[in-house]
C-alpha cells in the first residue's frame, strides 16, 4: 500500500521515478508503480483470507519479480553513497529502497508456508559443493583483468588509450567526491576495493566461516554469523550486477559485430570504449552469474531444518 501510495504521488505530481544515468525516464512509469503496488496489495489481502494457495504463491512470485526489477539500481545508490557522492534523485533511491524491502517482504510471504517447526535447527556449518565453489573461482578471476585496468589508471599509466590523469580529470568533471578522488591519488581504485569486497562475499557464501565467525575475527569467533549479514548484499548484489553484466555483454557483443555502434563517450574512439566495456562487463556478469549460485547454495545450506 505504502509503494502503490508513492507511485501515486509521483504519478500525478510528474516526479521521475527512473533514472539511467543522468537522463530520467518518462514520469508517467510512475503508473507502473501504482500497479506493482496494486497487485502487491490484492495478492497479499487474497493470501490472508484465503491462504497460500498455488495460485497465489505464483502471482506473488510475479509481483515480487517485478519490484526485483524497479529496485534495480539500488546497489549503484549504496556505493555512491558510501564514497560520499550524490545519487542521481532522492526520489528515484526512495523507490529501490521501497521495492527492494517489498520483494523481500513478498518472497517471505510466498515462502511463509514453508517455514519450520518451532523445533527447528540450523543445520551444521559446511562449504558448498565443488561445482559451487569452482563458480566462486571464476567469479574472482573475472575480475583480475578489471582490477588491472583500473590499478593501471590509478598509478597514472595508460591503457585504451586513456592515461591516468585523463581518468582522474574526467572523474573530477564527472563529480567524483573528495574521498574517491584523495583514493586514486594514493594509486588506489575505489571500485578495486569494492571487487575485492565483493570476492570476499563470494568466498564467505561458499567457505564454512561466512557461517561461523573464524578465529581471525577475535571476540566473534566461534559465533554463528547472522544469515542476514551475507544474504542482504548477496541478493542485492546479484540482482544488481547479474543483468547488468548479462545485458552489457550482450550489448559488446553486437557492438563487436557490427550490429550496433559502441559509443565513444570519454575514450578516443569506439574501439577503447568497446575493449573496456568488455573488460568490465565480463567481470560483473560472471560475477554476478556466481553471486547467484553461491547465493542460493548459502541459502539452503543455512536454512533452518526441523529436528529429529
Amino acid at each position: 500500500m505504502a509503494y502503490a501510495g508513492f507511485g501515486l504521488s509521483c504519478a500525478l505530481s510528474g516526479t521521475p521515478l527512473f533514472y539511467l544515468g543522468g537522463d530520467h525516464g518518462p514520469s508517467a512509469l510512475g503508473w507502473g508503480v501504482v500497479a506493482v503496488g496494486s497487485l502487491a496489495v490484492v495478492a497479499c489481502g487474497a493470501v490472508a483470507r484465503l491462504g497460500l494457495r498455488p495460485p497465489l504463491r505464483v502471482l506473488l512470485w510475479v509481483v515480487c519479480v517485478l519490484a526485483g526489477i524497479a529496485a534495480f539500481g539500488l546497489l549503484m545508490d549504496v556505493i555512491t553513497l558510501v564514497f560520499g557522492q550524490g545519487v542521481d534523485s532522492g526520489v528515484a533511491a526512495a523507490n529501490h529502497v521501497l521495492a527492494a524491502g517489498g520483494a523481500l517482504l513478498l518472497a517471505a510471504t510466498a515462502r511463509s508456508v514453508r517455514r519450520p517447526s518451532a523445533g527447528a535447527v540450523v543445520a551444521a556449518q559446511s562449504a558448498a559443493s565443488r561445482p559451487v565453489q569452482l563458480a566462486a573461482c571464476a567469479g574472482t578471476v573475472a575480475f583480475l583483468p578489471y582490477a588491472a585496468m583500473k590499478l593501471i589508471w590509478a598509478s597514472g599509466g595508460t591503457f585504451a588509450g586513456i592515461a591516468g590523469q585523463e581518468m582522474l580529470a574526467i572523474s573530477k568533471r564527472n563529480g567524483a567526491s573528495g574521498i574517491w578522488l584523495t583514493l586514486e591519488s594514493w594509486g588506489l581504485d575505489a571500485t578495486v576495493l569494492l571487487a575485492a569486497l565483493g570476492v570476499f562475499l563470494l568466498w564467505g557464501l561458499v567457505r564454512p566461516w561466512g557461517q561461523v565467525f573464524p578465529r581471525w575475527t577475535l571476540w566473534l569467533r566461534g559465533r554463528r554469523v547472522p544469515r542476514w549479514l551475507l544474504l542482504a548484499p548477496a541478493l542485492i548484489g546479484a540482482a544488481t550486477l547479474a543483468p547488468y553484466g548479462v545485458f552489457g555483454v550482450g550489448y559488446a557483443a553486437l557492438a563487436t559485430a557490427d550490429v550496433v555502434t559502441m559509443r565513444r563517450g570519454d575514450f578516443h574512439s569506439s574501439s577503447d570504449a568497446l575493449l573496456v566495456g568488455w573488460i568490465g562487463m565480463a567481470a560483473f556478469a560472471i560475477y554476478g552469474v556466481a553471486l547467484i549460485v553461491a547465493t542460493r547454495s548459502y541459502w539452503l545450506r543455512t536454512r533452518s531444518i526441523s529436528a529429529a
